[in-house]
């Protein structure tokens, strides 16, 4: 897989943290991973690894987001934005592999498909107020 689909996989998977408890999540990473037609092994293993990550970290994501958005509560994102915003800035503080404008970058672009056309405005916004 490419760089960019896993990436969308990992999107998709934290897509469902909204919908379902945190104990839930294990099954819901093996469903999704079920679903990827020919995946690899080692490509499984990453976005099984990263999306674990990402989750063990949302709290401290989420408080990034909180303080780069203006007043806007987690509660009032978009869905598909909040999933978005928490791989990217995952990626530009957590992940060394993953250049900053990277990380930016694929995130417009995952929101060109998945949000509304105001989306991808809002998330470049947010992620260029994160420091290096």
């Amino acid at each position: 897989m490419t760089r960019r689909a896993l990436r969308e996989s990992i999107f998709r998977i934290l897509f469902r943290v909204e919908f379902n408890s945190i104990d839930e999540m294990k099954e819901q990473i093996d469903f999704s991973i079920d679903t990827i037609e020919g995946i690899e092994a080692s490509d499984e293993e990453y976005i099984i690894h990263k999306t674990n990550k990402i989750i063990g970290l949302m709290d401290d994501i989420d408080k990034i987001i909180e303080s780069i958005s203006d007043g806007w509560k987690i509660e009032r994102i978009g869905k598909a934005e909040l999933a978005i915003l928490r791989l990217a800035i995952y990626e530009m503080k957590y992940d060394d592999d993953v250049p900053f404008k990277v990380a930016i970058n694929e995130a417009v672009e995952l929101a060109k498909i998945y949000c509304n056309e105001d989306a991808k405005g809002f998330i470049n916004g947010l992620l260029a107020k994160v420091e290096e």
